[in-house]
């Protein structure tokens, strides 16, 4: 027995971190992204998002416009971008120009997911030739590369990107901190999640709302929420609860050990011998997920939408088993709406410059 579809539920999208998995090399787990988006784009889901993360054992996923390029490439219906790039690792001339390419490329289809996290160490800090200061000027580098799509950047007159200037990205914040404050400034359509907890994420999303100045990156020129975590659908509620056990394993170890490893196998990871401290972290990472059969996920999905008036949701979701994963997803789209909404989702796009 499924939920019934809900006239009033969003659409669903996809974030995958391109997770690395015991025995596997990184390559596998690309190709492994490129393959589980083709399957995500037939089950419906609206957009398929890659991720940036810098000398993760556990994370092949390093360069995502790179990525996206693969999976749009792969892809034809489905809308691919980042979640995302973290614009302080970068130039934001780089980043238009990068994007500006994806969009030519594949033109109507690409989201820029842009997000304000440096390099989580001194030594990827070094790497990177960036420093935790640099997240402080967020607001100034998400205006500079804005300006270098519309071809109005003070900063740089005389540069232009090239092939960015005249097209319309369609382009999000990822919100940490005060990232929702800038989202709300610049007229962005907003992703969060519930990092600090359910309560803190409304009232973000709250003054987000109430702050929201419409530009030419507004969809519909009003706010627009994704509500982003992690759910997991099974035929049991225990199935469920099992697939979000190597990704808990993973904080857990990451939190005890500073490195974040592959994930196990269940039956590994269940017959662990695992400190006072490890099982206390273990237990913690699995709290503050949806999980369960359809129904139940159906339900919690609906509440979570009702209290956020999310817009979107956004699912990520990481285990071993590539099958039970694909399972998972498959069991989730027999939630998605029947309909596809009619309104437009992304910026006010510049088809004359496409060519259309």
């Amino acid at each position: 027995m499924t939920s019934a579809i809900q006239p009033t539920r969003p659409r669903f999208s996809v974030l995958d971190r391109s997770r690395t998995r015991q025995g596997r090399q990184p390559a596998q787990a690309l190709r492994d992204t490129v393959r589980f988006a083709r399957q995500i784009e037939e089950l419906g889901y609206h957009r398929f998002w890659v991720s940036e993360h810098h000398s993760v054992p556990g994370v092949a996923g390093s360069a995502p416009t790179v990525l996206a390029a693969a999976v749009a490439a792969a892809t034809s219906r489905i809308r691919v971008g980042t979640g995302g790039v973290m614009l302080p690792n970068h130039q934001p001339l780089v980043v238009a120009e990068q994007f500006g390419v994806l969009e030519s490329l594949f033109p109507g289809r690409i989201d820029m997911g842009l997000g304000r996290c440096v390099g989580f160490t001194d030594g990827i800090r070094r790497a990177l030739g960036r420093g935790k200061d640099d997240a402080e000027d967020f607001a100034g580098q998400l205006a500079e590369l804005l300006g270098y799509f519309s071809g109005e950047h003070p900063v740089h007159p005389e540069v232009h990107a090239q092939p960015a200037e005249g097209l319309r990205v369609a382009a999000f914040v990822l919100a940490t901190g005060a990232g929702a404050a800038h989202a709300a400034a610049l007229g962005l359509p907003l992703v969060i999640a519930a990092v600090r907890g359910e309560e803190a994420m409304l009232r973000a999303i709250d003054r987000y709302r109430a702050d929201f100045r419409p530009s030419l990156w507004s969809p519909a020129q009003r706010p627009y929420v994704v509500v982003s975590g992690t759910v997991a659908v099974g035929r049991t509620a225990e199935e469920a609860r099992q697939l979000l056990l190597p990704e808990a394993w993973s904080s857990a170890y990451s939190r005890t050990h500073g490195v974040f490893p592959p994930l196990l196998p269940v039956r590994e990871i269940s017959s662990l011998s695992m400190t006072a401290k490890e099982r206390a972290l273990f237990e913690e990472a699995q709290n503050g997920h949806i999980h369960g059969t359809e129904d139940e996920v159906g339900a919690a999905l609906d509440a979570l939408i009702e209290r956020s008036a999310a817009d979107e949701v956004l699912v990520t979701t990481s285990t071993y088993d590539r099958a039970l994963l694909l399972d998972s997803y498959r069991r989730l789209a027999r939630l998605l709406p029947r309909d596809t909404p009619s309104e437009d989702l992304g910026p006010r796009l510049d088809h004359a410059a496409h060519g259309a």
